[in-house]
């Protein structure tokens, strides 16, 4: 068993699975529950799912949908995209959600991570931060699905997450998303470096050399991808895939 988790980072608009390039021109991908059956056969650590049509259209969540998708879950899931409310919280773990990934209210309303935590443990809840550079080549976070910038630096953000109970971390790259270009390590060290709690890289990833360097470079605890789990070769064909545990073990020994 691997001590580092490699997880595949799904995206939701409505109700099919969708994969972005730098947060814009999402392309269908297929059923979510097909997608999530063939990972099950490839025993993936966990899941990610983000749904993009309550993060940046503020559709209510769709509890049936993600009740449908955890009961075929074999492996633990984590939710994200619209949660704004303690009692969202409750009934997403309610229906099979084993961790929920709360994004923009981490600026807006982020009393709720206090709450949350305090409520439900902190291993419930993951603090997502999308990341973008400036002009000047300084990190901000951006919430709403990567359209307002908040000027927050990121590492002051994290650090703020820990304190209020955030039990892990995610740090997402908008300049890196889709790109199958390799993660930003400097942006995820310098998260990594300056928390206590689990970080996890996303954003990037092409091959599992890439995710390597974000765990031996950028000190990440865990990795996330997407389109290198979805997609293969140069048109972008969609095709799930999943490393072999033993092409990971020789890659993390």
């Amino acid at each position: 068993m691997l001590s580092v988790r490699i997880i595949p980072c799904l995206l939701l608009k409505d109700s099919g699975l969708v994969k972005t390039l730098k947060f814009k021109n999402p392309k269908y991908l297929g059923d979510p529950i097909n997608i999530v059956r063939i990972f099950n056969d490839k025993e993936v650590d966990e899941l990610v799912f983000l749904d993009i049509s309550s993060t940046k259209n503020g559709k209510p969540i769709n509890y049936e949908k993600i009740k449908d998708i955890a009961s075929e879950c074999f492996m633990p899931l984590s939710y994200g995209g619209g949660i704004k409310t303690v009692d969202e919280i409750r009934t997403l773990l309610g229906i099979g959600v084993e961790k929920v990934a709360i994004n923009s209210a981490t600026v807006t309303n982020s009393i709720l991570i206090s709450q949350a935590s305090r409520i439900f443990g902190s291993s419930t809840i993951i603090a997502s931060i999308d990341v973008k550079k400036n002009l000047f080549g300084k990190y901000e976070v951006y919430i709403n699905g990567g359209s307002v910038n908040t000027k927050i630096d990121p590492v002051t953000h994290a650090q703020r997450m820990q304190e209020l109970g955030a039990g892990e971390i995610l740090i997402n790259s908008i300049d890196r998303d889709g790109t199958m270009k390799g993660f930003d390590t400097k942006l995820i060290e310098l998260v990594s470096s300056a928390v206590s709690i689990p970080v996890i890289a996303c954003g990037g990833a092409g091959n599992v050399e890439d995710l390597r360097d974000a765990v031996i470079n950028g000190k990440a605890s865990a990795v996330a991808a997407g389109s290198m789990f979805v997609f293969q070769g140069p048109h972008r064909a969609v095709l799930i895939s999943y490393p072999t545990q033993e092409e990971l073990k020789s890659y993390f020994r």
